[in-house]
């Protein structure tokens, strides 16, 4: 049987435990997940990817079944190289659905061979974004609880307590 293969795409600048809320999930329908940083030269990021890929490596303990990468240009492209077929998004709110619709209609139209799934997030992170969580650590604040501990750690690094 052909092995079930998912690109999870994102900044994951940084993960939060919203992002690893829906890889978790997304590794229980697909054999692999990869994890797909999105370089987006628009975004002003925080670390770098080979930072970004560091921290997912630390936060998901080893778990054989993901796939940390990166990528530019089109997702369609990028899906089409690793051999998938499956994309996977996760949902905040009814903002995120309009913009991923989009999204992910546009992808269909460029391969219909590409399926996008969406993913609520757990109630527990529906509120947390990567902007948030930056925000939040800038002025000094806690994240702990919202994102992993090498995260928590390499922006306690950014962003020293005041």
């Amino acid at each position: 049987m052909k092995e079930k293969v998912a690109v999870y795409p994102g900044s994951f600048d940084p993960i939060t435990y919203g992002h690893m809320d829906i890889l978790h999930r997304g590794l229980r329908l697909f054999d692999t997940v990869i994890c797909a940083i999105a370089t987006n030269i628009e975004k002003n990021s925080l670390f770098t990817v080979p930072e970004r890929m560091e921290l997912i490596r630390e936060s998901i303990n080893g778990d054989k079944n993901v796939v940390i990468d990166s990528f530019d240009g089109l997702l369609v492209q990028y899906v089409k190289r690793v051999n998938a077929r499956f994309v996977i998004r996760g949902l905040r709110a009814m903002s995120d659905f309009e913009y991923e619709f989009q999204m992910a209609s546009m992808n269909r139209n460029l391969n219909c061979d590409m399926d996008t799934i969406f993913m609520m997030t757990s109630k527990d992170y529906f509120f947390v974004s990567s902007r948030t969580i930056k925000e939040v650590a800038s002025f000094g604040g806690v994240v702990k609880g919202f994102v992993p501990p090498a995260v928590e750690e390499a922006l306690n690094r950014k962003f020293p307590p005041r």
